[in-house]
């Protein structure tokens, strides 16, 4: 098969989703975001041999919130390995990403590591094994995604912290259980740390390459998770990424995907590519208005679908 001209499809697609653009609303719930311009777009490409396309507002500088969650499990699998899912399930949630409803019921396990229980859980593990949990996660982004300047936008990072009470409500229900073992206050400060990591779209495509190539990073050259285990963390990005309306994603584009409120949405052909798109205009759900339309887009014109 031919490979697709990328380039030119990822310029018709912004072209395409232009009406899309600016629809929704941005995060507000998170002050430092709510000053984000929503009339923004990008989309980048990375092949698995390395070749990078970009499109849009490729310059602009984005935290990528939800995203991150996506590397902290990479790392804790990094550390922990099959051990990592005696303390986080692999379930689709069914209730919203913050439940504390049904974290209760399931006696502090939370559902998947992709809602904020389970990103929590995961962010614990990985404090336990890390002396330095921000400087590790910032200098695994700096490596993957070829930029040693990558950091933390701090005001984000604060305003998160300022609003933690539901994140720390979670913390403190899994501790009872016996399932948070470090101070709670000094994982959500990493948490939120992670959370705002601030990249730009080819960035965050390069960063998340792996995940389209058997778990091997080509801008670091490394192996980042053996191909197994990539198969599986694809598997809970495809049932799990992206909040309530994984379903819905999984029905219209078929990839693995993981989304964050900033708007920023990664998605994996495995053998393929690693796509991501941002867009700050948000839908009810809290998913990107104009990054949704764009890989139901890509995976229309591809024929793309992982059934």
């Amino acid at each position: 098969m031919d490979k697709p001209d990328y380039q030119s499809l990822i310029d018709l697609l912004a072209q395409g989703v232009q009406p899309y653009i600016g629809q929704g609303k941005v995060a507000d719930y998170i002050p430092a975001l709510a000053d984000v311009d929503a009339r923004q777009f990008a989309m980048a490409l990375v092949t698995t041999d390395g070749q990078c396309y970009s499109t849009g507002d490729e310059q602009a500088r984005f935290t990528i919130q939800s995203v991150s969650k996506a590397m902290t499990l990479t790392m804790a699998l990094q550390r922990y390995g099959e051990t990592l899912w005696q303390r986080v399930g692999k379930e689709p949630s069914g209730t919203a990403f913050n439940s504390l409803t049904q974290l209760e019921f399931e006696q502090g396990i939370p559902r998947n590591p992709f809602i904020n229980a389970g990103a929590l859980v995961t962010c614990d593990a990985l404090y336990s094994r890390l002396s330095a949990p921000v400087h590790s996660m910032l200098e695994t982004f700096r490596a993957q995604a070829g930029n040693p300047k990558i950091g933390v936008d701090v005001k984000v990072a604060a305003s998160e912290y300022e609003h933690r009470h539901r994140n720390a409500a979670m913390a403190h229900l899994m501790k009872s259980f016996g399932n948070f073992h470090n101070n709670v206050d000094d994982v959500l400060k990493a948490y939120f740390s992670y959370c705002a990591i601030e990249l730009n779209i080819v960035e965050l495509a390069k960063a998340y390459s792996y995940l389209s190539n058997q778990g091997y990073c080509q801008f670091c050259q490394r192996q980042i998770l053996s191909p197994r285990q990539t198969k599986q963390l694809n598997s809970l990005l495809f049932t799990s990424g992206l909040y309530d309306a994984a379903g819905d994603f999984a029905y219209r584009v078929g990839m693995p995907g993981k989304s964050g409120v900033s708007g920023a949405i990664i998605a994996v052909v495995p053998g393929r590519f690693t796509v991501a798109v941002w867009s700050p205009g948000l839908d009810s759900v809290g998913n990107s208005v104009a990054g949704i339309e764009a890989l139901a887009a890509l995976s229309d014109k591809l024929e793309f679908n992982a059934f």
